[in-house]
């Protein structure tokens, strides 16, 4: 097992959204979605505070509650970009439009479409709840053309421009973004919290020796001095989703198992997390390849599959996304952490310029800054299944976090954006025949630790 430490720095005639309502009724007609509620697993420990974890009551979805879903992710990040000072004269569509020719204007929309003229200009429509309107982004505005490049449809922005003929020339584009002021909380007590993910328990490729080597060292029975005095001051371990590799999840997978039962498989996952002392508190969330509904927001992990987990006593089975709350006491409000697997980001690296053309797959953390500027997990309609929750979205970004752990795309990474420690986790599963084939570049085995005083974050390979 080697060490690399890596300190982490500052780096209501009109219809809302009326074209992506066509098409989910093109998708959605006479289809009803049933859901079903579902308990959580929270034992009670000393520094641990579940903030969010989705629930719902059962009920049938209906084409109108992708009305209102879209309505409420509007307001919502509305509200976000109305706290920006360059946007405290914003108008509404509808008034804008009525606006004099030359006039400097500002409005937030959805975005409905995007396209590029023959000569090279940029077209943006966006709608709100009174009307749309275009957007031309001029290319000889190098900086504000590739801001452009990047928008992606359905996300909510901020526009400023002049207005002309029923048309807005952009001279801003303005993201809800996470605030500049954001604090770097530092931990008056000592501590580090671990991230995993990825562990794909069952799979032939899962790599037993070195993540029960892993654990072994969390027990304080392997390593160097300096590693042992690591894990002897692990208060948290977080656990990204893909727990198992799930029995279904693609076309002849049974051929690609050790473990082709799927009750068998949580077996021995719990067998495995029992060996975590007891006095360390585990948080843990699902991923796309764990025995449960693949949309998103996706509840805590079916009691009915995995009961061997719910017994384990230190165990919060949390959904994903999650908001988790560590370390807080009567001096100090303690890290906000925000969770999620990063189902979406298979979509925004192959979609989004910036982030294709520099790595993609490679770069997990330029998706995962951009997804922070969009105060969204999935802004786009078709990266990420989802339910429609009639109450508000669950995937926006509302709370700013301190730290924002993802997994999905078997790649480790630490950076910071705006104060907030960014990991993407590795994973526990050598390179498959499909990652092969994609070109993939697989990085097990490695294990976070994040100093929850000094922020620095130390990455362990085994």
């Amino acid at each position: 097992m080697e060490e690399l430490t890596d300190t982490v720095h500052t780096t209501a005639s009109h219809m809302l959204f009326s074209q992506k309502l066509n098409q989910i009724l093109e998708a959605k007609e006479g289809e009803l979605v049933r859901v079903v509620p579902l308990g959580i697993r929270q034992p009670r420990m000393d520094g641990v505070k579940v903030v969010f974890t989705y629930q719902e009551n059962p009920k049938k979805r209906e084409v109108q509650d992708f009305v209102t879903f879209f309505k409420n992710r509007y307001f919502s990040l509305e509200k976000i970009l109305r706290q920006r000072q360059e946007l405290s004269g914003v108008l509404s569509v509808s008034r804008v439009l009525t606006k004099r020719d030359r006039e400097h204007v500002a409005v937030i929309g959805i975005v409905t479409d995007k396209t590029i003229t023959k000569n090279k200009h940029m077209i943006l429509k966006i709608e709100d709840p009174t009307g749309e309107i275009k957007i031309l982004i001029n290319n000889k505005y190098i900086e504000l053309f590739a801001l452009g490049n990047d928008i992606v449809l359905d996300e909510v922005i901020g526009i400023i421009g002049i207005y002309s003929d029923k048309w807005i020339m952009a001279n801003n584009i303005l993201f809800p973004d996470i605030p500049r002021n954001k604090e770097l909380k530092k931990s008056p007590e000592s501590g580090s919290a671990l991230f995993i993910s990825d562990l794909h328990i069952g799979s032939k490729d899962f790599l037993e020796d070195q993540f029960v080597k892993m654990l072994k060292w969390i027990g304080g029975d392997v390593g160097s001095e300096s590693q042992r005095e690591i894990s002897s001051n692990i208060k948290y371990i977080f656990v990204g989703g893909d727990l198992v590799d799930g029995i279904g999840i693609y076309q002849n997978q049974e051929e690609t198992l050790t473990i082709k039962d799927i009750f068998k498989q949580y077996e021995r996952c719990a067998d495995f997390f029992s060996m975590i002392p007891e006095h360390i508190p585990i948080i843990m969330c699902p991923g796309n390849h764990d025995a449960l509904r693949i949309t998103e927001p996706q509840p805590a992990l079916y009691k009915d599959f995995s009961k061997p987990m719910w017994d384990l006593k230190n165990i919060y089975l949390v959904s994903n996304p999650n908001v988790v709350n560590i370390g807080a006491s009567d001096t100090f409000p303690g890290f906000d952490v925000l969770t999620y697997h990063g189902y979406s980001f298979d979509y925004y690296a192959a979609n989004v310029n910036s982030i294709r053309q520099n790595g993609a797959y490679d770069r997990a953390d330029l998706i995962m800054r951009f997804l922070l500027q969009r105060r969204h997990l999935a802004p786009t309609h078709t990266s990420t299944q989802y339910l429609p929750d009639t109450r508000k979205d669950p995937l926006i970004i509302e709370q700013v976090p301190d730290f924002f752990l993802t997994g999905h795309v078997h790649r480790s990474s630490v950076s910071m954006y705006r104060n907030i420690t960014m990991v993407n986790g590795s994973c526990w599963q050598g390179t498959t025949a499909f990652q092969e084939k994609m070109g993939h570049n697989v990085e097990p085995c490695r294990v976070f630790a994040m100093d929850l005083v000094s922020r620095a974050v130390k990455i362990l390979r085994f």
